[in-house]
């Protein structure tokens, strides 16, 4: 075979923007026109870089028709090959990945998901059958990898094996690291990566780049299939970076590369609001004003609030009233509020996600204050909320169950002010 073609993509994250169900839709169904293109393209087989999900067990709605669609390509004669991510990693317990590899959807490329560090360990690697290439791969993890874990791999096995050969890996490649992330990120350096690979398939930073891999090969990252921050969106829309999948044809055994975004043009309105100098009740006309302008059925709105107000109070804004206000034109709006300060403003009370917590609160607190006169007041809303702080820290990686319960049941305890179960 002189010529042939498959696909690449990474950082679907289906499951993320967790505020906003319009914004989750519109992650899902730019994936889901990935997954067409790699049908009409008549793809050989598919590549997933790693964070098809967002979290290791997302809500089986989100999952249900990404993986019919995955299964249809399948279906089709195509063949899918993944590796974790650092979001759908999860150590010692079962994943939504593992649960679509033990159904036929898809291959893991690396089950050597966990090893000691430090250790000297042989690359596993499969066959592609019909093409004869050779694919290995490493899976990110919850909390990155290190370079000592890539630079104690033997490939020699893999390197030796004839074949055009294909490396997946999760993780920065600091040669490749744009400006916004090289304080943030650490990663691993091109020559950390097997040498002697034909396409090395990146995932990770949400960023596309098309480079050269260690003394040769094409070292591709396809970016996020649509984002998961604002920042990831505006890099989009500005051009920096690519929302869809790489389509990679093999001509004599030389691949080249095409981006194609699958994202919906124009779905997204990005608008950014100065509000230095402003007082709220003039803040509030403003964003009214500028949300109005930007809204159009279908599209998602996501206003920057940025500034430093002169007075005022976060309920004097009435961002949920300017929402609903553009509800009947827009899809949604979600606000980012993060830059925004005043004498008088509290950035906790502009987010969503603090109101949702509050009503959660209030919830909790009428159902069980009759019950529990001690929950009366600001310090009973402090005590609820403290206890909903403690019982939402997540497991750490590699802790055993009993020991994250008992500590999660300590803690609640203490709180509570009740003494230490006996024995503990």
């Amino acid at each position: 075979m002189t010529r042939w073609v498959f696909a690449h993509l990474a950082d679907a994250h289906v499951g993320a923007w967790p505020r906003s169900p319009p914004f989750r839709a519109a992650l899902r169904e730019s994936l889901l026109r990935a997954l067409r293109v790699v049908e009409e393209r008549e793809a050989e087989f598919l590549l997933i870089s790693g964070d098809l999900f967002h979290t290791p067990v997302p809500d089986p709605a989100e999952v249900a028709p990404v993986a019919a669609a995955l299964k249809r390509l399948v279906d089709a004669g195509r063949r899918i090959y993944v590796i974790y991510g650092s979001h759908d990693y999860v150590a010692h317990r079962t994943s939504w990945l593992d649960v679509l590899a033990a159904a036929g959807v898809f291959v893991k490329v690396a089950p050597e998901a966990v090893r000691t560090e430090g250790t000297r360990w042989s690359l596993p690697f499969l066959t592609d059958g019909p093409t004869g290439a050779r694919i290995a791969g490493i899976s990110g993890r919850s909390h990155g990898l290190d370079r000592e874990y890539f630079r104690a791999v033997d490939a020699e096995a893999f390197l030796d094996a004839p074949g055009f050969k294909v490396f997946q890996f999760h993780a920065a490649v600091e040669e490749y690291l744009p400006p916004h992330l090289r304080e943030h990120i650490r990663g691993i350096r091109r020559d950390d990566l097997p040498v002697g690979c034909d396409y090395y398939a990146g995932g990770h930073i949400h960023y596309s780049y098309e480079g050269e891999g260690p003394r040769g090969g094409l070292l591709v990252n396809p970016g996020a299939v649509f984002g998961t921050s604002r920042t990831d969106l505006e890099n989009a829309a500005a051009g920096r970076t690519h929302q869809g999948v790489a389509i990679v044809t093999v001509q004599d055994g030389r691949p080249s590369v095409e981006m194609v975004d699958t994202a919906p043009p124009g779905a997204v309105r990005l608008v950014d609001v100065d509000l230095t100098g402003r007082d709220a009740d003039a803040a509030r006309e403003e964003i009214a004003r500028r949300v109005e302008a930007a809204a159009a059925p279908g599209v998602l709105v996501f206003p920057r609030l940025h500034g430093e107000l002169t007075g005022g109070t976060a309920a004097q804004l009435d961002l949920a009233g300017i929402a609903r206000a553009a509800a009947g034109d827009a899809a949604a709006v979600l606000w980012e509020t993060r830059e925004l300060v005043g004498p008088d403003l509290a950035a906790s009370a502009l987010s969503e996600e603090a109101d949702v917590e509050a009503a959660g609160v209030a919830a909790l607190l009428a159902e069980s204050r009759p019950g529990a006169p001690w929950l009366e007041g600001e310090a009973g809303e402090q005590l609820v909320r403290e206890l909903l702080k403690e019982l939402g820290v997540p497991k750490g990686e590699g802790e055993a169950k009993v020991d994250y319960e008992t500590a999660r049941i300590e803690a609640a305890r203490r709180l509570l002010g009740l003494r230490p179960e006996r024995g503990a």
